[in-house]
């Protein structure tokens, strides 16, 4: 009897051995590229490509990640994107040269395989401006011990050293890939593609409490995605110094405006700056701040006609339709977007039609005007200017245009007058009464 006990432990046992090293067959590899600050920008990109994919489909995704840090709610937000897809995701420290530091060491933390390429190094990750002074402020021993906490689950759930990633938070430690990989903060140093894949093949991760076995079958496809154009523009006004000048300037901008009131112009361009400044420091969510340059963009476009700005308001006009458009439809929970062809058609429409507008305004103001000729044509007397000695003063209007005109005649208001002579560069007429 003890012995069948024994036999079921055993086989109960092997089973769910076998259960937690499930062959996971990889079909398609996707490669996704941050090469720049962790900004909004780059939340998009990742939300957008890994919430294609999916364990159904045999996916795996590889980061190559260069970054030297970025915001940390927004760290916390890819984090908590990786932890919840259902496949493997491996950040590849890569090229030569390049860093995890600050927010992307966190980053990296959370990857289910970590690689760095030699010559590259990870680390450093204590926010700015919360360094040794941390024990003078709760609050800023808070953030740090957040981090901490953090950073240590993430890299326990992984089965890396803890202890060197907390030092990366406490003491800003940065290590290079060699020194990553002999205290186990790394998984593996690979220099190329087909070494990655190499790494990879055959190599056991816990995704989800399920342990897989990674196989890379022979046909697997190899796909880089790279950002669509929204998120490029998106990703250059996200950057916190970008973000920064962009305030400053439409803040100088408003207040220009506020000081010289009337012209609407330093007004319209510096609130379409405060606009891209409040996308970019995450004041504004990224489909209102569009929607707000979209209707801004048609309010600079009404000013437009009405203020003489040479060009101006429409061109911010048209570059916020622009950006407001290519922003639109990025949400938390899903990706939608306006296929380019109709964004680009509905602006080029738009350009093109103000262009029209702007050529026939600017073509009259340009062309000499052309007079009616008026001798010997019939008038009448509009308004009396009084005299002027021996000579009284009138307008006339013949043709429709109105003259000025000078006589001995005394004539009545409205009496109608018989044109004789036309001085074109004077405005200037001669009249007689109708015989």
């Amino acid at each position: 009897m003890m012995l069948l006990k024994y036999i079921a432990l055993c086989l109960l046992f092997l089973s769910q051995t076998q259960a937690l090293a499930l062959d996971y067959e990889i079909k398609s590899l996707k490669i996704l590229e941050v090469n720049s600050s962790i900004n909004p920008a780059t939340l998009n990109y990742l939300e957008n490509g890994l919430k294609k994919l999916s364990k159904k489909n045999a996916d795996a995704v590889v980061i190559k990640l260069d970054t030297p840090g970025g915001l940390v709610t927004t760290t916390k937000d890819i984090i908590t994107l990786i932890g919840s897809v259902d496949f493997p995701v491996i950040v590849w420290i890569t090229p030569e040269g390049a860093s995890a530091t600050s927010a992307g060491a966190i980053i990296a933390s959370a990857a289910h395989i970590l690689v760095m390429s030699a010559g590259t190094n990870i680390g450093a990750a204590t926010p700015v401006g919360l360094g040794k002074d941390i024990k003078k402020s709760d609050g800023k021993a808070k953030a740090i011990n957040d981090l901490v906490a953090l950073i240590t689950s993430l890299s326990n759930a992984r089965g890396r050293n803890a202890q060197k990633f907390k030092l990366m938070i406490s003491e800003a430690s940065s290590f290079d890939s060699q020194t990553a990989l002999k205290d186990q903060i790394i998984d593996g140093i690979v220099d190329s593609q087909v070494d990655l894949i190499k790494f990879i093949n055959n190599r056991k991760v816990k995704v989800l409490g399920n342990e897989l076995n990674l196989i890379i079958t022979n046909h697997a496809e190899i796909k880089v995605i790279q950002m669509d154009p929204g998120q490029r523009i998106l990703n250059i006004f996200a950057n916190p110094m970008t973000a920064y000048i962009l305030f400053i300037i439409g803040a100088a901008l408003l207040y220009f405006e506020l000081q010289a009131p009337g012209g609407f112009i330093a007004g319209g361009v510096g609130v379409f700056c405060l606009v891209l400044a409040g996308i970019g420091f995450q004041v504004l969510p990224l489909n209102f701040g569009a929607l707000g340059l979209i209707i801004l963009s048609f309010v600079l476009f009404v000013l437009e006609a009405y203020i003489t700005s040479y060009g101006v308001l429409t061109l911010s006009g048209v570059a916020a339709l622009t950006f407001g458009s290519l922003f639109l439809f990025r949400t938390e929970n899903a990706y939608l977007d306006i296929q380019l062809p109709m964004i680009f058609s509905v602006v080029l429409a738009i350009v093109i039609y103000v262009g029209i507008i702007g050529f026939v305004i600017l073509r009259s103001k340009r062309k000499k005007h052309e007079f009616f000729t008026s001798v010997n044509h019939e008038g009448h007397i509009t308004n009396c200017l009084g005299l002027d000695g021996d000579l009284y003063n009138y307008q006339v209007r013949v043709n429709g245009e109105i003259w000025n005109t000078s006589s001995s005649t005394n004539f009545l208001l409205h009496e109608k007058v018989n044109i004789t002579a036309q001085d074109n560069d004077k405005n200037r007429i001669n009249i007689e009464k109708i015989k």
